[in-house]
């Protein structure tokens, strides 16, 4: 696999301006201040400009089609619902499908966002491959592409060297998961931190991530939640915590589900997952230890939760998570990962 330092997102007429911005703000600023990396990031005109974006305002990439044949990934974003509901569907340039052919056989990635899997299934990257779009272009995205197997229930799948991954927001997490899937989880925690959105879609029971992402406490919590994350290793109870936060247990119990979209139970297990998650990726201690330092109490209940809330254990999240050398040629492909919203 080729890695993830040299990225290029492709523009097509009547893209969408969010899932553009979005791939620019996870991978186009430097962040190298913060101890980040910097990526060689660049802007790719898909088709002769100036490109027209769906809101009606114009882009003219300083870059052609050939910026592609250095890049690690190739991200497209999405393109307009009269684009891709066209009764004769247009066809999108053959040096751009050949292009993003080319990239994934010489061992780089392609990332869609949204309706940007159409471009993908033009290219034929889709046959045979897990894949997913919009819920509202599912179905369109199935009837073109027959080889494709479509899932319209989740939040992105990745069936390397292809990651394609539903509207909006989902594609932040398509971008984050692969950051966090070649880097570790502090770049990706950092990026995050910046773009003041969680590192991981909390509470699902999701294969990794899930949704939905639960609102930021502003309110008089916020003091007790920062609290318990740097003490998740201790054991609490409800009357505990109400008591801290001045508050009888009623009171406490529904103010944190207002505040937090959830209950303190819940809270508590989903802050410990994340951080097993991390000391998984990031340090070589022991499932016991880990379970220990995230409040679990011993491995046994932490497999059982981490298997609940990410429907995998944690020594085979830590295979698929913890950065490895970069091979300098060969991959192994890895298995499709499908990202699944909560029932």
């Amino acid at each position: 696999m080729a890695g993830l330092s040299n990225v290029a997102v492709v523009v097509v007429n009547d893209f969408h301006p969010f899932e553009f911005g979005v791939i620019c703000e996870v991978f186009g600023i430097d962040r190298t201040e913060e101890g980040l990396p910097a990526y060689d990031f660049a802007v790719v005109g898909g088709e002769p400009g100036p490109l027209l974006s769906y809101n009606d305002f114009t882009l003219e990439p300083r870059h052609g089609l050939e910026r592609l044949a250095e890049a690690d990934l190739i991200a497209l974003p999405a393109v307009s619902d009269r684009r891709v509901r066209a009764q004769r569907f247009p066809e999108f340039p053959a040096g751009l499908l050949a292009a993003l052919r080319d990239a994934t056989e010489r061992g780089a990635r392609v990332l869609s966002v949204c309706s940007g899997a159409f471009i993908l299934g033009e290219a034929g990257l889709l046959d045979g491959r897990k894949c997913t779009t919009h819920w509202m272009y599912a179905d369109e995205l199935a009837r073109r592409y027959p080889a494709a197997k479509v899932d319209p229930d989740v939040l992105y799948v990745d069936d390397d060297p292809v990651i394609s991954s539903a509207g909006t927001a989902a594609g932040i997490d398509a971008c984050l998961y692969l950051v966090r899937k070649e880097q570790g989880s502090r770049v990706a925690n950092g990026i995050a931190r910046r773009m003041v959105v969680p590192p991981h879609r909390d509470g699902g029971q999701a294969q990794y991530v899930a949704q939905p992402v639960a609102p930021v406490c502003g309110g008089p919590l916020r003091d007790l939640l920062e609290w318990l994350r740097a003490n998740l290793a201790e054991p609490f109870t409800v009357r505990q915590l109400a008591a801290r936060a001045h508050m009888s247990e009623r009171t406490f119990a529904r103010r944190f589900v207002q505040d937090t979209g959830t209950t303190p139970q819940r809270w508590l297990i989903s802050q410990r997952i994340l951080l097993a998650q991390q000391l998984l990726e990031e340090t070589d201690e022991t499932v016991d230890a880990i379970a220990d330092r995230a409040g679990f109490g011993n491995a046994t209940a932490m497999r059982h939760h981490f298997r609940r809330w990410r429907g995998t254990t944690p020594d085979a999240y830590r295979r698929l998570f913890r950065p490895r050398p970069v091979v300098p040629s060969g991959r192994t492909p890895g298995a499709s990962t499908a990202h699944r919203l909560s029932p």
